[in-house]
């Protein structure tokens, strides 16, 4: 269902990012511990202003503090519209909703994503 909806969005002219969170979580970390030298701005800032960022299988990452606080800052700031922009995010995964909230902090916000 997500990829139908990025396809049609990139019809439309849209930005869309789609990644694991496994993937997309690693990344944002080894951007910001500078681990990864090629790793540049680009890649790291489109995770927060791209039109529709789309994490999937969540659940799949091993989760430690770290982690969670990345997830909860491009949550927020893609929810809040802290990047300026109003920006969306589909979340896929398989977990119930149940698991993810005994999973996940309560202050990550999922109220402005759509839960796939």
């Amino acid at each position: 269902m997500s990829n139908c909806i990025a396809k049609e969005l990139l019809k439309l002219g849209k930005t869309v990012l789609y990644q694991t969170a496994p993937v997309l979580l690693e990344s944002v970390i080894d951007y910001k511990m500078n681990r990864q030298k090629n790793v540049d701005d680009t890649i790291y800032n489109s995770i927060f202003n791209v039109d529709l960022l789309i994490i999937d299988d969540l659940g799949t990452e091993s989760l430690n503090s770290m982690k969670l606080s990345e997830l909860f800052t491009i949550i927020n700031t893609r929810a809040l519209n802290l990047n300026g922009k109003i920006t969306k995010t589909i979340i896929s995964t398989n977990l119930d909703i149940k698991d993810i909230f005994n999973t996940y902090e309560e202050r990550i916000r999922f109220s402005n994503c759509w839960i796939l």
